[in-house]
């Protein structure tokens, strides 16, 4: 009787809320139920779509933050963008050098040389990519100048033989500052004994550090002349290196920057050189983010079971609004906004406490590492020993939405299912 006379009263009050459906629906999901299972069930879906979104707002901002931190250490050495000759050699590098640096989103433009070599000291011998540089030029298009650990770019002065290694390389080869080191090349030269291997004595004079270990343990630096006199290439060099003030934009800005050049330039970019590199990052991306949309997947669901058991317990409520008028689609209406409830909650809550997480990871496992003893990313084996956070809001919104989207496609079949109660067969046995 106290069930028909509230309904009495809501429905007499109904012009109060004209919204009935989602009055009725948040009154059915604030009471207090009989059935506490129901409730246990609402509140585990709840906290699983809490949990689920804060690991994907966490998950996808320090996947972010790895991308962000290999790509800055990635240009740290490579250009956004170079000019090439299409023969391999670029002899009137100047002119390209001068007509390409007239592009506002161009700020700087060095030449270079880049071959293969073989570095040796004593019975150590290692394989290397040898890169000719200016080293006024070079700090223009490269942060090498922030990578150095020991010794300056500077002291590679041209016709001195000097040369500059990555960290790794010098430990493998137990190099330091003022060691003699031979550096061959491939090309051969004829000598009264015979055809053998050019080479040259050069200097340690400084040592860097760029944190990726392709850099650090295979590439060193010379002056511009001196890699021209070892590889005799004269007056050319392997191309010139740009660096633009948006990074992103290089695929477009160098293309339009070439278009007064000839034909026998072309142009790439760092998107093409580190196309699969990226690619993959951006496909783990892209999976972990299905992986962990299972999860809130999973909790959405569980609101199928909890309307369900709603429905059930409200079979004879159901009737009554029915005999008085309420329409199926408005019954329907009720139970969509209940679940809806669930699912709104549930992903504010995540939304807060995936924020929250993501702009304090950096802080949080150095306090954990620190609490417990333990060290997740040991420096001596990733080069990236802490856990950078980048938060995207385009990912926020899109996870809320997916949630959302969820929980609201979770509904449907229980509301539907409410709206077909028939108030006969509800009430036989009232």
């Amino acid at each position: 009787m106290r069930t028909v006379e509230g309904v009495r009263a809501l429905w007499s009050n109904r012009a109060m809320f004209r919204p009935l459906a989602l009055f009725i629906g948040l009154r059915y999901t604030g009471a207090k139920r009989r059935n506490h299972f129901i409730s246990f069930i609402s509140g585990t879906s709840m906290i699983g779509i809490a949990l689920g979104v804060t690991a994907l707002i966490t998950v996808l901002s320090v996947m972010n933050g790895f991308q962000t931190e290999l790509r800055t250490r990635i240009l740290s050495m490579a250009a956004h963008a170079t000019i090439n000759g299409v023969t391999g050699g670029l002899r009137d590098w100047r002119f390209a050098q001068e007509m390409i640096s007239d592009h506002p989103e161009i700020i700087g433009a060095a030449p270079f040389i880049e071959r293969q070599g073989m570095l040796s000291l004593g019975k150590q011998v290692s394989g290397i990519l040898v890169r000719g540089v200016l080293p006024d030029e070079e700090p223009k298009v490269s942060d090498i100048l922030d990578d150095m650990k020991d010794g300056r770019l500077t002291d590679l002065r041209p016709g001195e033989f000097n040369i500059v290694l990555g960290v790794e390389l010098a430990a493998k080869l137990n190099a330091y500052i003022g060691s003699k080191v031979t550096l061959v090349a491939p090309q051969l030269a004829s000598t009264p004994v015979g055809v053998a291997p050019r080479f040259k004595r050069f200097t340690v004079v400084g040592l860097f550090e760029v944190g990726m270990y392709e850099y650090d343990s295979g590439m060193a630096l010379i002056h511009l002349d001196d890699a021209a006199t070892l590889y005799r290439m004269g007056d050319e060099v392997s191309g010139v290196r740009l660096k633009m003030t948006d990074m992103f934009r290089a695929p477009w800005v160098v293309r339009e920057a070439a278009r007064g050049l000839p034909d026998t330039y072309y142009v790439t970019d760092w998107t093409r050189k580190h196309a699969n590199f990226f690619r993959a990052i951006r496909t783990e991306k892209t999976v972990m983010f299905v992986i962990l949309m299972l999860i809130v997947a999973v909790a959405a669901f569980n609101i199928v079971s909890t309307l369900v058991m709603v429905v059930t317990d409200k079979q004879s409520d159901i009737a009554i609004l029915r005999t008085l008028g309420l329409a199926p689609r408005r019954v329907m209406a009720v139970f969509m906004v209940q679940g809806t409830v669930i699912g709104v909650i549930g992903t504010l809550l995540g939304l807060i406490g995936g924020v929250a997480l993501a702009l304090n990871v950096e802080t949080i496992v150095p306090a954990i590492e620190q609490a417990f003893g333990v060290q997740f990313m040991p420096p001596d084996v990733y080069y990236i020993s802490d856990l950078p956070s980048e938060l995207h809001v385009a990912d926020v919104l899109w996870i809320c939405g997916m949630s959302l989207a969820l929980s609201l496609l979770a509904t449907l079949y229980p509301a539907w299912r409410a709206s077909r109660t028939q108030p006969a067969e509800a009430l036989r046995y009232e």
